[in-house]
């Protein structure tokens, strides 16, 4: 039998020239994106180049191009997988090639030229514009969010820049405009005694929908020592009586009691009382201070203002006392799948279902709406979640007071409670870019700060709105981060990019705790992937921001997923840590993780660093058969 083997010079030939046709057609969509009369636009002379690339590129990603990129590969040539930065130049570059392959006049591999070099240039200047100065050693800037105390406590901030951060975030939603200043000063300060450079960076609360208040609950005070399985005590609890409601910073519990009966108490005293229960308890008086006392209690007892308090051995003091109030306890919405939850315009008195003595609901639980506006943009059937995604549901109906949620996603129940988040990622919600806290805001960061961050940014007319402002301000000087974390803003991206270019310092973060409820969490990964190519190709700089070495900064303890995901920060030019006790520990494992990543990776791009383990001795030892 005769057996024909493959011409492979033949079939190579074919595949150059079925590539070569295929790329010739992409070119030629590309170059037509790119040739937009951008000069109509009136963007920043330093993002022209930029926008014409961010336009090509979208021209290319238009198309399916992974049967091309087989191709390419096959044939050793670049698959145009790193293409962003430079997108038209990438596709020319290998079109130049494939042809030199058909005429056989040259080889793939006598060019030079660095793809994407003029477009990686134009990245990085631009995130040196934006974040002030050039990049630190490591290449990725660390943002920190400022706590309370960072006001009062300039050690902490000198700290923080200390152990490596960049930039100073201020969350608008917090504090107010006397702490906002102290904080930046006292960043200030500290950089200027370090020589670093230090960026405020200022984040606009901007339109987040909330739930509103729960009615309080009873006055009762719940306190419980700490027992063992066998329910035997082993740490009684320790209750710090005074005359506020406040508890002490080193215990939860608390009651208010008056004044002078306080102060005849002193160590190994023994109150008595009887609890809501009607149980008989005891207090042993442990520490005396002159802003109250500590007592220790061995029993679970219920308090309730106007119980009293007994010396159990007086001697001519004042015998008893009674409670003047107990601390309120927050309450909370205990909702399961299948129950309905109506969300309204009255954001002070929320509230459970009310049940008759069978169970029957007599009145759906209740909870207001910081933002009722949406009611009217919202339609039934409609998806909504509350508190980052623990709670979800349906819209049955709408209207101007109130609309009616079926609770379809509660695993085995869950609590809602006052002031958490809400989302509604499939409706079309006419909401004002900006607040009236959000423009006197800005006005201060206008005075005081560097970057403004645009929460919520969904459209290119919020993005315009916002520059119309600065411009009113005369605050043109401020560097602009547009925070992607809605579906709209997902989906409009290209069209942030191209307003946003009216300014010279632009940038985007991924905001991917809103993102991820808005669009599924399962999705996060391949939104963060498209946000991040589309950015480079438009020369954006990017922050990676939300639950970054989360639980290091709040226990201490970083778990192994969330270092993984540390590490792809690195193809940001920024990173993003939230405040936490153990934020110092957060920045320096960021700072070496990122140093030593950079070593890997850069974009899209995997380096080839050598490999430690390639310097080990492989032995292959013989055996007989």
């Amino acid at each position: 039998m005769t057996v024909i083997e493959p011409d492979f010079n033949v079939l190579d030939d074919r595949k150059i020239q079925a590539a070569l046709r295929r790329l010739s057609f992409l070119r030629v969509k590309m170059e037509a994106a790119a040739r937009a009369p951008i000069e109509t636009m009136h963007l920043h002379p330093s993002y022209i180049e930029s926008a014409r690339n961010l336009l090509s590129y979208l021209a290319l990603r238009r198309h399916d191009i992974r049967p091309l990129q087989h191709q390419l590969a096959e044939l050793g040539l670049s698959s145009l997988g790193r293409c962003e930065a430079n997108a038209l130049a990438s596709v020319d570059r290998v079109i130049e090639v494939l042809q030199r392959l058909t005429s056989g006049s040259a080889s793939a591999g006598e060019s030079g030229t660095v793809l994407g070099e003029i477009g990686e240039h134009l990245l990085t200047a631009h995130a040196d514009v934006l974040f002030g100065g050039q990049g630190p050693e490591r290449g990725v800037r660390i943002m920190v969010t400022m706590p309370s105390e960072a006001a009062t406590d300039p050690h902490l901030v000198r700290d923080l820049l200390e152990a490596g951060m960049d930039c100073q975030r201020i969350n608008c939603a917090h504090d107010d405009q006397a702490t906002w200043l102290a904080m930046i000063e006292n960043a200030r300060s500290a950089a200027e005694k370090s020589g670093k450079s230090c960026q405020v960076m200022m984040d606009l609360a901007g339109p987040k929908l909330r739930t509103g208040q729960i009615l309080p609950g009873p006055a009762v005070l719940r306190i419980r020592p700490t027992k063992d399985l066998f329910g035997r005590t082993i740490t009684p609890a320790r209750v710090w009586l005074s005359t506020s409601d406040d508890p002490h910073p080193d215990s939860e519990f608390a009651l208010r009691l008056p004044g002078k009966w306080l102060t005849q108490l002193v160590v190994d005293d023994e109150l008595v009382f009887n609890d809501a229960r009607d149980s008989r308890r005891s207090l042993q008086v442990v520490e005396v201070a002159e802003e109250g006392c500590w007592v220790e209690l061995r029993k679970t007892a219920y308090m309730i203002p106007g119980m009293a308090l007994s010396l159990k051995k007086s001697r001519g003091r004042k015998k008893s006392a009674r409670i003047i109030g107990v601390p309120v306890q927050e309450q909370s919405i205990v909702l399961h799948e299948g129950d309905v939850l109506m969300l309204t315009s009255d954001l002070d008195s929320g509230h459970p279902a009310v049940r008759d003595t069978e169970g029957k609901v007599l009145m759906p639980a209740s909870i207001g709406c910081t933002l009722p506006s949406v009611f009217r943009d919202v339609r039934p059937g409609e998806v909504i979640w509350f508190d980052d995604g623990k709670i979800g549901g349906k819209i049955q109906s709408v209207d101007d007071q109130a609309l009616y949620v079926r609770i379809t996603h509660a695993p085995d129940g869950v609590r809602l409670k006052s002031d958490k988040g809400i989302n509604l990622p499939e409706s079309e919600l006419k909401l004002d870019a900006l607040s009236q806290d959000d423009i006197a805001a800005l006005e201060f960061a206008g005075k005081h700060a560097d970057v403004v961050e645009m929460s919520f940014v969904n459209s290119p007319d919020d993005v315009k709105s916002l520059l119309t402002h600065l411009r009113r301000l005369n605050a043109e000087h401020l560097g602009v981060v547009l925070k992607i974390e809605t579906r709209q803003g997902f989906e409009n991206l290209a069209a942030l990019l191209m307003a946003g270019m009216h300014s010279p310092r632009l940038g985007v973060m991924i905001a991917r705790g809103d993102l991820a409820v808005e669009n599924g969490f399962e999705r996060t990964a391949e939104l963060q992937e498209e946000i991040l190519c589309i950015c480079e190709a438009a020369h954006v700089p990017v922050i990676w921001a939300t639950q970054v070495l989360e639980t290091l900064a709040k226990t201490g303890a970083a778990t192994r997923a969330e270092i993984t995901d540390a590490a792809m920060g690195v193809r940001a030019e920024c990173v993003m840590l939230n405040k936490g006790p153990h934020i110092l520990d957060a920045i320096g494992t960021l700072d070496d993780l990122l140093l030593r990543m950079q070593a890997h990776r850069s974009k899209k791009r995997d380096l080839l660093r050598k490999l430690r383990i390639a310097d080990q001795t492989v032995q292959i030892k013989r055996t007989s058969a």
